[in-house]
């Protein structure tokens, strides 16, 4: 008998990104086009990382900065370093 397999769900449609993180359809679509939640298109279709989910709720709850500053990231999103 063969072994059932699960996987993980890698990207979300945003409905189902709205729904996971427990806001409005309206609101997901505002977060994406702000660049606050990342997306990614696959034809004519907009796709949410779960990756990007995770990222979203930690930059909220703090947990990224001390990671970046951890890592001597240095970089803010959406900045880039201007010195060597």
């Amino acid at each position: 008998m063969a072994k059932a397999v699960t996987i993980d769900k890698l990207l979300y449609t945003p409905v189902e990104a709205a729904h996971a993180l427990g806001v409005s359809r309206s609101t997901i679509y505002v977060l994406m086009a702000k660049g606050d939640v990342p997306s990614v298109r696959i034809g004519l279709s907009r796709r949410v990382p779960a990756e990007g989910l995770q990222l979203y709720i930690d930059r909220l709850t703090g947990k990224t900065v001390g990671a970046a500053r951890a890592a001597g990231s240095g970089k803010h999103q959406g900045q880039q370093r201007l010195w060597k």
